[in-house]
């Protein structure tokens, strides 16, 4: 159905920002791609996202012909307390509205992305009459689950908040199987209403580069294994797993100290007295005594990202949920093994034994056993990265966008 007008919102985070920040991941890089592919493929896409810096463009086209990025007035403009953001909603919607209507845009559908998109997603169908496809990336209930720390445990609110988005969208997309699953399980939702399609990867973006271009380009640890990791700094993330298992490795194989190089992509290492999880996670790396092996990096760019994933020998994703794991994703299209937790969308994603491997969450013991695994098998990593780059092509967007379009055609047939 080309030609279609989509409103896609991403309210409390800009598909536009740099990632690894607080709230800047996989959704970003979801809510970008999808967006961009539709245009090329002859769609017109809006995406609505908070304004949180009033010196920012009102409206974007970075993301080119067909796609706009609109920075909407809802609250203060700069970063913010996503639970507050909730506060602003009316506001973003009205702003919404108005833009719209300047404009003299009549959309066909609106794609909300998260609870609080949803929230604004379904005050403007009640206004614009079209159907509502949400997908919510990360749900309460399954990180209240995992939560070590009561606060790292999501709101009444937003569970409440994701009850009704499920009750009241017209479709919700699930990225995994598991996730249709929980959807169904713990919120009560209408197996009949639910999408199973997974997030798509960038492949012209990601794919293999020769290792040592990769590593001159990156300038880090030019002659060590790299052991990778890459997103927010956050505590379901898991890092201090990953710095566990690590200390693990260099007790097993003390030769390994000062030849072995870990960068953790994520975060800003310049404002580290303003992140408790960073000030934690450094305490722990000189307790370990792994400072010389550990380095933190901060955030990094898209178009850098895919250098990375090439000079390293594997990627670790210790995260104890995640909905999909995207990082996993990109980095198999660039032909490197993944380590991840057997935990939510990974245990879909990566393949035991094919495609890298899969250990429980906070089993650093088990992590580091994988991590020797592969340092110590060069031919054994060759064939892993090769049938992972193969897997990964199986999400390249095209198919996924083509996937997404078919549920906005099933909407607006059912509702002409």
């Amino acid at each position: 159905m080309p030609g279609l007008r989509i409103a896609m919102l991403s309210v409390h985070t800009c598909p536009l920002a740099m990632l690894g920040g607080k709230e800047a991941g996989g959704m970003n890089v979801y809510v970008r791609d999808l967006s961009r592919e539709f245009a090329q493929q002859g769609q017109h896409v809006d995406i609505f996202t908070r304004s949180q810096d009033p010196a920012v463009p009102r409206v974007s086209h970075l993301l080119g012909r067909g796609a706009r990025v609109f920075h909407i007035r809802a609250g203060p403009e700069h970063p913010y307390d996503k639970h507050l953001v909730y506060d602003h909603l009316p506001e973003f919607v009205d702003n919404v509205l108005e833009v719209a209507s300047r404009d003299g845009v009549q959309y066909d559908v609106i794609h909300s992305h998260y609870w609080l998109s949803g929230v604004a997603a379904l005050a403007l169908r009640e206004r614009w009459g079209v159907p509502v496809v949400h997908m919510f990336h990360t749900l309460g209930e399954m990180k209240n689950r995992v939560a070590q720390r009561p606060e790292e445990r999501e709101t009444d609110q937003r569970i409440a908040v994701e009850r009704e988005i499920v009750d009241l969208a017209d479709v919700v997309i699930a990225a995994t199987p598991a996730e249709q699953k929980q959807l169904v399980e713990y919120y009560g939702a209408d197996p009949s209403r639910i999408r199973v399609i997974s997030p798509g990867v960038d492949i012209e973006r990601f794919h293999p580069i020769p290792a040592e271009q990769a590593r001159e380009r990156i300038a880090v640890c030019p002659d060590l294994p790299i052991i990778l990791f890459v997103g927010r700094i956050e505590p379901l993330k898991g890092i201090d797993s990953l710095l566990q298992a690590i200390a693990r490795v260099l007790e097993s194989c003390p030769d390994l100290h000062g030849r072995l190089c870990v960068p953790v992509i994520g975060g800003d290492p310049d404002r580290v007295r303003e992140d408790e999880e960073m000030v934690r996670l450094l305490e722990l790396r000189d307790e370990l005594g792994i400072h010389d092996v550990v380095l933190f990096l901060g955030a990094k760019d898209q178009d850098t990202l895919p250098y990375y994933y090439s000079a390293a020998s594997m990627v670790v994703m210790p995260s104890d949920y995640e909905s999909f794991g995207m990082v996993a994703l990109e980095a198999m299209a660039c032909g490197t093994p993944v380590i991840a937790s057997d935990v939510g969308g990974l245990a879909f994603l990566v393949k035991n034994g094919r495609t890298g491997y899969r250990v429980p969450a906070r089993d650093p013991d088990a992590l580091a056993d994988r991590i020797l695994r592969l340092l110590t098998d060069e031919g054994l990593r060759r064939r892993i990265g090769y049938r992972a780059m193969c897997w990964a092509e199986s999400y390249a967007w095209p198919r996924i966008a083509q996937r997404i379009e078919g549920v906005y055609a099933e909407l607006l047939t059912a509702n002409p």
